[in-house]
């Protein structure tokens, strides 16, 4: 277990001084159209986007090379052509990367998740989850499993936290088992004034979810580019306005 903020290696901090714009959307495999032009729109002044069922198309790696210095991404499987899975981009390079996946007990897919860990302006260490939590299983045994390695890490850092993604949360014990996740790693959630996120049952899919750092502002995109809407995050990551 690497304990972050102790021993990694030095590196540029995100230029997110004092508001960092986070924006979490599962983009649907680019399958819809406009996807370019909502990401463009919303993800251009962005410090983190944090996607879900990006597909590593030729126009997703080039609106990702030339707006960003860092693109991670883990494949959760592979289809004709491009790899699927969640994608960060981040306007700077992370110093910890840690790729994770669980496997669909029926259909037998994967879903994945990604932890990275980037300097601050104020010398603290922000780790984010990016994560697509499995969808097809009976119980929440496997979706509880699935955040397992999750929490051990944010347990173990001493600093900012983001977790935001597809959750997946479609019945009361999946909400349950995340809000006391949540509950038990002192994880905040953001909440959404005018709540356009999609929903299943009646639940949101899309969250949002945060530790010692400050929402100044939230809001959800409504559009038809994607089966879900985007989520964009304003937070103060300033020391003075988070004490």
């Amino acid at each position: 277990m690497l304990h972050l903020g102790q021993g990694l290696p030095a590196g540029a901090p995100l230029p997110a001084d004092p508001t960092l714009r986070v924006l979490v959307w599962n983009i649907f495999k680019q399958q819809r159209a406009d996807w370019m032009s909502v990401l463009q729109g919303f993800g251009r002044d962005a410090h983190l986007v944090l996607l879900q069922e990006a597909q590593t198309t030729p126009e997703l790696i080039e609106f990702a090379t030339s707006n960003y210095l860092a693109a991670d991404q883990v494949p959760a499987f592979v289809l004709p052509q491009h790899p699927s899975g969640v994608m960060t981009l981040a306007s700077a390079h992370p110093v910890y990367c840690c790729p994770l996946r669980e496997r669909e007990p029926l259909l037998r897919l994967a879903k994945s998740a990604l932890i990275t860990a980037y300097p601050l302006p104020d010398g603290e260490m922000l780790m984010v989850v990016n994560i697509h939590a499995v969808n097809f299983s009976l119980g929440i045994d496997v979706y509880s499993k699935q955040l397992g390695p999750i929490g051990e890490q944010i347990q173990h850092h001493r600093g900012p936290v983001i977790m935001a993604g597809d959750f997946n949360a479609w019945s009361r014990q999946r909400m349950n088992a995340l809000y006391r996740f949540a509950r038990a790693l002192s994880l905040r959630e953001v909440s959404f004034t005018d709540d356009h996120r999609r929903k299943a049952f009646g639940r949101p899919l899309d969250f949002v979810f945060y530790r010692d750092i400050k929402v100044s502002e939230a809001s959800v995109l409504v559009t038809s580019a994607s089966d879900h809407n985007p989520l964009l995050v304003e937070f103060t990551t300033a020391k003075t306005a988070r004490s």
